[in-house]
């Protein structure tokens, strides 16, 4: 059976990480992803894990810190057990508006994996909706991005199919690329207003049996469950991980 993990920005805005970590558990997730508010206090994550019994096997690390101090990233990834180190966003006016500028931007990226990768972590980039959407010229970004073939691939299914890609055809071209991926639902057009149009997964409109039997034959071995948005994060963790448990 695959052990399914949870992406912890999912609960930002709900109780503390001892408790969400504990709900997480308890419910019987096996892992959990970072993102940069809980590497602030390192030895506490730690120990918030290790009463738990949670890893934490992926994490999301901000370019700048990426780019900018290895040693750094590598020192929290370290810390807290992370092997798959992933950059997860630009904000839209860091964002190329040109393939040489997508192009350019792909090779900082390489560059800034490489001596991650030279100490034996996965490295990658996870997606949203802008990476596919056409350039002027017809490119896509996360061809782009692609196209540098030691980045890793963490894809966010529901985000592709908001901008309008098929995430079969994704997994199909890019299925030897992808580290892990995001699991997560968009509701029916008009409904979930309240959490952005997101759903939980197996609770919207995609075709979670079908994505999840290509990811695994592709070989993805890390699920990651996701909500951008949730009302309630203990609604959301459990009803997606007794979905995808079903599948």
């Amino acid at each position: 059976m695959t052990d399914f993990s949870y992406q912890l920005y999912s609960s930002r805005n709900f109780g503390p990480l001892s408790e969400t970590l504990g709900m997480l558990a308890a419910l019987g997730y096996a892992h959990v992803e970072g993102y940069g508010p809980v590497y602030e206090d390192l030895d506490a994550t730690k120990k918030a894990l290790d009463e738990t019994g949670l890893t934490m096997p992926s994490g999301h690390f901000a370019m700048d810190l990426v780019a900018g101090d290895a040693t750094q990233t590598m020192k929290i990834a370290r810390a807290l057990g992370i092997k798959k180190i992933i950059v997860p966003f630009l904000m839209p006016d860091q964002r190329p508006t040109d393939a040489e500028g997508w192009t350019n931007f792909a090779k900082r990226l390489s560059a800034a994996g490489k001596p991650l990768q030279d100490e034996g972590f996965d490295f990658g980039w996870h997606n949203h909706d802008f990476e596919f959407k056409a350039l002027p010229t017809g490119e896509l970004p996360i061809d782009l991005i692609l196209a540098q073939d030691n980045i890793g691939f963490e894809f966010d299914v529901a985000w592709a199919a908001v901008a309008g890609k098929d995430p079969a055809e994704v997994i199909a071209q890019y299925g030897d690329r992808i580290i892990a991926a995001h699991v997560k639902d968009r509701a029916p057009k008009g409904e979930n207003a309240d959490e952005d149009g997101w759903a939980d997964a197996g609770h919207g409109t995609l075709d979670w049996p079908g994505y999840f039997k290509a990811l695994n034959a592709a070989g993805c071995d890390l699920f990651v469950m996701e909500h951008d948005k949730p009302a309630d994060d203990n609604r959301f963790a459990s009803r997606a991980l007794t979905y995808m448990q079903s599948l």
